[in-house]
């Protein structure tokens, strides 16, 4: 039986066909070394040990999910994300106005650079009198893990697991900090879009963009991927935990049955090496599976649900 539309209550329309959909690549059973025990990096992460690991075929978009193609899937769905049932998400504050900014004064403690914004969802970035318009070739962002499986679900896909992502990021690399190698501006060329300057109040845009970049910015990985350093973090399927995975499974290993948060990896354009050096391939962050905010989108991987094998 269809689920109900989560909007209107009404069924949701049957599932479009997306298995050989254009942009996707092709990504081969292997084997490679998982994980870093890289100096610039955050153990307490789980980021190591290097393990080796195997993982089965799967095919996963070359570039994260646009605001069209979310637009597409809202079109078809009357889809309402977490975000637009909370009313507010949260909004970078040198986006806003100090006219905003001066109706959200309750920031969080640790991280004051995020505004609580009402208003602020995947089709008002900002929050209202902004939209996406200009930006429709770029990640559809404001998207919690929730919004990302219901559109998986509809589009007849899936969320990557945590080796999968990593597997496919690599680019056919073994043990470099980024998907071209180790150095982060090889001959001064800029390969991903994070913070340029003093985080958080100046961001130069030497990399081009100071938000968003279109998912297809910059030169592409070895497999074909695009901005899977940096631009906006991307979900995984997994439960999150810093020591799961010493003992999970090594064939197809996926996160622990239960969790309060799910996977994030990539990095995102407010990255910076001064206080989140996370847009290296092995880095690892998380979120409750509700969160949204102005740099979280996801990719989709073609297939059934991984489940691990010993």
């Amino acid at each position: 039986m269809t689920a109900p539309n989560r909007r209107t209550g009404k069924p949701q329309p049957e599932q479009r066909r997306a298995f050989e959909r254009p942009g996707t690549v092709r990504i081969r059973s292997t084997e490679f070394q998982m994980g870093t025990e890289d100096a610039a990096g955050f153990p307490a992460d789980g980021e190591g040990p290097v393990r080796d690991v195997r993982v089965d075929g799967f095919r996963i978009d070359a570039t994260a999910v646009t605001n069209r193609e979310f637009a597409e899937f809202v079109e078809a769905t009357n889809y309402r994300t977490d975000a637009e049932t909370y009313g507010w998400s949260y909004v970078f504050h040198l986006f806003l106005s100090r006219e905003t900014l001066h109706r959200t004064p309750q920031r969080p403690d640790q991280t004051p650079w995020w505004a609580p914004v009402t208003g602020a969802s995947w089709e008002t970035p900002e929050g209202p009198n902004s939209g996406i318009d200009e930006r429709l070739e770029h990640p559809v962002v404001h998207i919690s893990w929730h919004d990302a499986s219901a559109y998986c679900t509809w589009a007849g896909t899936r969320l990557p697991t945590e080796a999968e992502w990593e597997l496919a990021a690599r680019g056919g690399l073994e043990q470099q900090r980024f998907p071209w190698g180790n150095k982060l501006t090889p001959k001064g060329e800029h390969r991903c879009n994070i913070w340029q300057g003093q985080f958080p109040d100046v961001n130069t845009g030497a990399d081009g963009w100071v938000s968003t970049a279109p998912t297809n910015a910059y030169k592409p990985n070895g497999f074909g991927l695009y901005n899977v350093s940096g631009n906006v973090w991307e979900w995984c399927n997994d439960w999150f935990s810093p020591t799961h995975h010493i003992t999970a499974a090594p064939n197809n290993p996926i996160g622990p049955e239960h969790g309060q948060r799910r996977v994030l990896r990539g990095g995102s354009y407010l990255c910076h090496r001064s206080y989140c050096n996370r847009y290296r391939v092995a880095a690892r962050s998380s979120n409750t599976p509700d969160s949204s905010s102005g740099n979280l989108g996801f990719r989709c991987v073609d297939g059934s649900p991984r489940t691990a094998t010993s």
